[in-house]
Order: C-alpha cells, then structure tokens, then sequence
C-alpha cells in the first residue's frame, strides 16, 4: 500500500485483502518507529502531541505491522468453516487434507463504537446457543444465485441446516449475540459494549471510517527557520529563552542553517507564545487563521518557505460578478494526521471521544502524511451573498438540510457541532462543480484535487488545490485556472455543466438524497466527487443554490449576472 492510504484508506483498525489473505492493521504502539519526522506545530498543539510519523516503508527497514482477521475461514473443497488455526499455522493458508486454499470469512459483525469482530456463524445456526460441545460446520454456496439465501450452514451437531438470509438486517443479531467489545487491531482486551451489533461485509466502505484532522503550514510557522527547528522543539521547548539561545549557539546551528541567533530566538519565542495559547477548536480556530493567511499573502523569496500566496494580476469580467478576490497559491503544505476511525458511520469530525482509538498505550505521535502542491483560493462576494441568503426559497432548502445534519447528531446523543447555512451550501457546491471542471482543464484527476472551505461570517471562501503527496502537486497546472480568460470560461463551464444533469428531473427535483438524506439536488452525474477530494463526505450539496430550480430558477446564485 502506499503511504497515503495507511492514513485515508487502510489505516489503523483497517481490513486489508492481500492476495487471498485478509488482514487488519495493527495499532501505532506496536509500528517500529523511533521518533516524530514529521511536524506541524499548530497541529501538534491542537491534537496535543509531540510530532507526527510518516507510515514507514519497506525500503526503511520496516513494514506496519498486521493481525489475521477474520480468524474464520473456510476451505473451497471440503466446505469445512472454522477458525484459522482450527486449520493451520499463522503464516500458512491452506487446507491440511485438501491442499487448497483457506478463504477468509465474508462477513463480520461491528458496532457504532468502533468494536469488530467474527461474524458469529456458530450462534446464528444454534439458534444464539453457545453450547461448547464439539461442532465441525461447513458452509456452501448453492451457486444458483448470489444472494445470502444461496448460503447454507450446517453443523455435525445435526442442527437444521440454515441460510444466511436476514443477516443484515439492523436488528438481525438482536438475541443471537452481544457486541464483543473486541478490537482486533489492538492485540487483545474486550471493552464493555451495550451496542446491538450489525452484520457487514468485510471489504465494504462503512466498515472503516477515517478521522482525519489537517491543517495548512501558514506564516510564520511555513517559514525556513521554524522549520529547521522543528526536530529540535522537543528539547528546546522546556528551556528559559535564554538557556535555549545558548543550546543552539552550542549546537552551531546558526553556522549549520545560515539563519542568525537572533531568528532563532524568535521563532522560539514565537513557537511558546502559540504554544501557550494554543485553542483547542481545531477547525474554527485553524481556519480563521488560514483564511487570514490566505487573504494576506505571502511572496516568494529565496528562503522558498512552504507557503507562498500572492494575489491575481486581476478578475475576469464574468468571474468579478461573483467573486471579489483570487489569490494564486504557488507553493503549499498540508499535513494530514489520522486522528481515530469509525464503523458504520462516518465520523462528524466534532467529537473526538466518539472515535474508536489507535493505540493502547499513546505513543505520544499520530500517523501523518504532508501534501506539497498548489492551489487557487476565491472568495465569493459579500454583497451579493447576503442579498441572495435572504431568499425564502434558499433559506427553506438550507434548513431541510440542516435538519437531517443535525438528526444524525441527535440519533447519536450529541449536539450538532454547527449550523448548515446556505452560504456554507452554496461554497461546497461551488467547489465541486470547479473540482469536476478543472480536471477536464488542468491535466490532474478528479481524485487528486481537493477542497477546502472557509465560511466565515464576513468571509466565504473557496481552496482548490493539489491533493497528491508527491512532486506531481506542484506543476502549475492548477493555478494556471487563475488566468482571467480560464477562470472565466471554467466558471461558466462548471455552471453550464450542473445546470443539468442526466438524472433529472429525478435529480433535481429530490427532497432528500444521499447519505441520511443530507443532500438535495445532488447525485454521482452532476456534483458528487471522489471522496478523498471532499471534506464533508459528499454530503451537503444541492446544485440549486448555484443554478436555481426549473419552477424558479433566479434562485441560484450564478443564475443571473
């Protein structure tokens, strides 16, 4: 796997098919790693640890760790189903007597909470017994069709032979088993759980959910010197200003950096002021500061920090009726760190106790990768904005999807965390449809773009930019869409482009779509992306608020200049 996807796609807790095996990756506290390489401060502070660590590789010395899971297997010969060491040894997988194959279980059973475990085969036949006398199963499929009534179970106890049909019905292990507390990734240790679990398959997308929290490197900690100080923060840190000055005088790292004592000093100065007073609202706090960088800029110099923002030459004539500001953002860093996971149902990204936990024992770093690339930040216009969010139209939408938001928080005994305004709709639409259109126009694919929204309450931005974690991030096709003649024409084209959509009318005419119903007008033929491109897990669209609805179209913010 690469790199990357040990933090968005088959991190910790993950299930992984490798081959004809199938396993799940363990927890950091058992990845070898010696210490944090890879560091954000704002972030470090916010998450409250020491550093973050780049998956290792196998071209360090090292791979991540893995557990067999399922443990229950079958063989495709004798139809025989039990736990894997019933059949083998850990490192084997074939059957002793016919030489074939072991394949892993289908199915497994997990809860809200984050617990896994083996589907309980043993107990669905029996009934919810758990009679430990001796039982050989076998499991076959009739092959007439591909559905859970063409599985047969049957014991040599001489139970009735049983399908697995309803197995995946919400309350379908309601008397056959309790949630385990199980949690494979972690070695051992069962947590007490009341969750009634719930039957999935094994390489389906809700069985793992990540958490991921991001911040960009902004002035002054993107600059060369705050950096450069970064592997030696954990020491510095907890000396006296002045004692630090002499530690680095001592260590020569002025004649190492070509940087003065004196930046030094201050970036240390900087770093504890931050430290100090360090918010624990990751995503208000961190944004608020990110637009304030976005809006400010920075210019390139010889020092080449991480973040260089300078604004356009100007805005097109089409695209100034909608927008008032574009900044070119030539050189960017985002770190993005696994905070936990979820199963079932993705995380709200609020709450962090809701997430199932990657350690045992807290190693005092999380798993991280950095993106390098570049982007363009737009901000729409205020005057317009607030104007059109008055519209009952608007405002009535917003609110239904609002509503289904806060539900899921509610069904889950928490309050939501924010409220959905049109604005913060009509920015993520937005942003999507641009996303679908620049990949025709810059040469990168949907999935290697990404959106980052800033709706503020005087301020309604939009970050398009490169979401690869290599050099390919940073060719200048992506802010070469900043050209006022392409911004013009993109704009127009992604508009054009949602304006209809090969669903409709179904499409935009649906009062409910997507996931828990928190979309509108929205489906995979208009505005959806994939989802390592989205912040919001492709929820909380409607293409209405950018183009109106066939019975009102002057409703749509783009829908008259």
């Amino acid at each position: 796997m690469r790199r990357g996807q040990l933090v968005t796609t088959y991190g910790v807790g993950a299930i992984v098919a490798v081959e004809d095996e199938s396993f799940m990756v363990a927890g950091i506290d058992k990845w070898t790693v010696s210490e944090p390489n890879l560091h954000e401060p704002r972030l470090e502070a916010k998450l409250k640890v020491a550093g973050f660590v780049l998956p290792p590789a196998t071209e360090d010395g090292c791979d991540i760790p893995v557990i067999r899971f399922p443990t229950m297997v079958s063989c495709s010969e004798c139809k025989r189903l039990a736990s894997h060491r019933s059949f083998t040894a850990f490192d084997s997988n074939r059957c002793p007597d016919c030489e074939k194959d072991l394949v892993p279980s289908r199915f497994v059973m997990a809860c809200s909470r984050g617990h896994i475990d083996d589907f309980p085969y043993h107990r669905w036949l029996h009934q919810g017994s758990a009679n430990p006398a001796p039982h050989d199963m076998r499991m076959e499929a009739g092959g007439e069709t591909a559905s859970l009534r063409a599985i047969l179970l049957s014991c040599s106890c001489g139970v009735e032979p049983k399908t697995l049909e309803g197995a995946f019905g919400k309350h379908a292990l309601k008397g056959i088993t309790k949630c385990t507390g199980r949690r494979p990734w972690l070695g051992g240790g069962l947590e007490d759980c009341d969750q009634i679990p719930r039957t999935l398959q094994r390489g389906a997308s809700n069985v793992w959910f990540s958490a991921v929290a991001s911040a960009l490197s902004i002035p002054p900690w993107s600059e060369a010197v705050f950096r450069y100080l970064n592997k030696f923060w954990p020491m510095l840190k907890h000396l006296p200003d002045d004692a630090a000055s002499g530690a680095i005088a001592d260590m020569g790292l002025p004649q190492k950096s070509g940087f003065r004592l004196t930046d030094f000093s201050e970036a240390i100065r900087q770093r504890k002021l931050s430290d100090e007073g360090a918010d624990t609202d990751i995503d208000q706090s961190a944004r608020l500061q990110e637009l304030e960088a976005l809006l400010k800029g920075r210019p390139e110099d010889a020092s080449r920090p991480d973040f260089v923002c300078v604004p356009a030459s100007r805005i097109g004539k089409v695209s100034s009726n909608w927008i008032d500001r574009v900044m070119l953002v030539k050189r960017l860093r985002e770190v993005r760190a696994l905070t936990g996971f979820t199963r079932i149902v993705p995380s709200n990204g609020a709450d962090q106790t809701t997430l199932a936990s990657l350690y045992s024992t807290h190693p005092g770093w999380l798993p991280a990768i950095e993106v390098l690339g570049e982007g363009v930040f737009m901000t729409l216009r205020q005057d317009r904005l607030a104007g059109w969010a008055k519209n009952e139209v608007i405002r009535d939408r917003a609110a239904k999807l609002n509503k289904q938001y806060a539900k899921r928080f509610t069904g889950l005994g928490q309050k939501p965390d924010r409220v959905i305004s049109p604005r913060f709709i009509l920015a993520h639409t937005f942003a999507h449809s641009l996303i679908n259109q620049w990949s025709l126009d810059c040469g990168y694919p949907t999935s290697s773009l990404r959106e980052r929204l800033y709706v503020m309450d005087d301020r309604t931005g939009v970050l398009i930019y490169t979401a690869t974690t290599d050099s390919a991030g940073s060719l200048g096709g992506v802010i070469a869409q900043a050209d006022p003649t392409r911004l013009d024409e993109s704009i127009q084209g992604a508009i054009s482009r949602v304006a209809w959509c090969s669903a409709d009318p179904l499409c935009v005419e649906a009062d409910a779509s997507g996931v828990d119903s928190q979309n509108l007008a929205a489906c995979h033929a208009c505005v959806l992306l994939p989802e390592v491109s989205c912040e919001e897990f492709n929820v909380l669209l409607d293409r209405a608020m950018l183009v109106g609805l066939p019975s009102d179209p002057a409703i749509g913010f783009f829908a008259a200049n």
